[in-house]
């Protein structure tokens, strides 16, 4: 974890430093395990299955910058950005949920609903990453931010 990046966000006044809350991380967790299991299913419509696959990496996301005591400011995307910094995530792997937040964004704020079955697999596969690594991370000690 890249701790001294994350500082510069807060400086940058992207993130804010907030202590982390257990029963607020377990919740992130648990909301999107949940999420990610129904966007598995095939009996979903694809935009239901990406709309869930986006919400439960954006949750798994804020978990893990949550664990280590940061929140986003103000834009939601920042969470998967972070991702190098927080879970030790590649560009390229953090790249496609970013591409996700922006056809996310094309959906719902101009209707366009077409869902790149590519894109969808990606941010599965990605989310479930996350997913492990986000479980990986364990309690949070009394000692964090």
């Amino acid at each position: 974890m890249n701790s001294e990046a994350l500082d510069n966000l807060v400086k940058a006044k992207v993130l804010k430093a907030e202590p982390p809350d257990q029963a607020e991380f377990d919740g992130l967790l648990k909301l999107g395990t949940n999420r990610l299991k129904d966007a598995h299913n095939q009996d979903n419509s694809p935009e239901s299955r990406f709309d869930l696959a986006y919400n439960a990496a954006h949750a798994l996301s804020l978990a893990a910058m949550r664990w280590h005591g940061y929140r986003p400011d103000r834009q939601r995307f920042i969470v998967f950005q972070a991702l190098q910094h927080t879970l030790n995530l590649t560009p390229g792997q953090w790249r496609v949920l970013d591409k996700a937040h922006n056809s996310r964004n094309l959906a719902e704020y101009e209707g366009n609903s077409e869902v790149d079955e590519q894109l969808l697999a990606e941010v599965l596969k990605i989310a479930e990453i996350v997913r492990g690594k986000v479980t990986a991370l364990g309690p949070i000690r009394k000692s964090r931010k």
